[in-house]
């Protein structure tokens, strides 16, 4: 029978050593990414459930939402930087839990590499196109068919 030695006895099997890459590498990054993971989960819980709010329980509920309800909320600069700060919180949230994920099972470094410049790719991507979203975008613009998609925030033409 085999007998399985107490946690932190010191003994350590060849599968437990395997998996101490960071360990002793002296960076504080894994420290300060844990706090990150914290801080920004609280934080995106109140943006989540405010933007929920907002678009499902105020007015008229999920039936408003259209292109001339988000143009209303973005022709507004305080609902540019609450979607702009949930869009960034929950991409950094979400890279950095999948970035753990890959160092905990991808277990040769080629793999891990390859999978984290992958996510590190899309991340940057999707915050980029994200951004360039919420501020380029133009609440008064015309339609395809020339008819102008005009909301009560847009100028008479």
């Amino acid at each position: 029978m085999t007998a399985i030695e107490a946690p932190r006895s010191g003994k350590a099997s060849k599968s437990q050593v395997k998996y101490s890459r960071n360990k002793g590498s002296g960076s504080k990054f894994e420290m300060f990414a844990w706090l990150f993971m914290r801080l920004s989960g609280v934080v995106l819980v109140v943006l989540i459930f405010g933007h929920l709010f907002v678009n499902l329980m105020v007015g008229e509920g999920v039936h408003a939402i259209d292109f001339g309800f988000v143009a209303g909320k973005w022709s507004s600069p305080f609902w540019q930087i609450w979607d702009l700060l949930m869009l960034w919180l929950a991409m950094l949230h979400g890279t950095n839990g999948v970035r753990t994920i890959i160092n905990d099972y991808a277990e040769r470094n080629g793999t891990r590499i390859t999978l984290k410049t992958v996510l590190y790719i899309a991340t940057v991507v999707i915050i980029t196109l994200g951004t360039l979203v919420i501020f380029t975008f133009d609440p008064c613009a015309v339609g395809a068919d020339g008819v102008p998609l005009q909301g009560s925030f847009c100028p008479a033409p």
